[in-house]
């Protein structure tokens, strides 16, 4: 079963790992614990993730996710983004 229109990924981390601050201007993503302890930071404000909480990442906002457990594990959920796109600059010797 596939689709053409949802993007979700099984994410684990061992304790201390994690995803640093970063910008996503994309997409809405979904985030959803499956098992382990950690937390998730959305512009600052910390939001523990376990197995069933779930936090909604809007679009344009910082976040990044740390991992406090050696089985810590995440769902993301977000609409499909566009394809990548490679853009390559052709030199000419005249």
């Amino acid at each position: 079963m596939g689709s053409e229109d949802l993007n979700a990924n099984l994410v684990r981390f061992p304790a201390g790992e994690g995803v640093g601050e970063h910008v996503n201007g994309e997409v809405d993503v979904l985030i959803v614990g499956v098992s382990g302890v950690g937390s998730v930071a959305v512009q600052g404000r910390c939001y523990g993730l376990r197995a069933g909480v779930v936090v909604l990442v809007p679009k344009g906002v910082m976040r990044s996710k740390r991992s406090d457990s050696a089985d810590f594990a995440y769902l993301t959920v977000h609409r499909r983004r566009g394809l990548l796109q490679v853009c390559r600059s052709r030199h000419h010797d005249l």
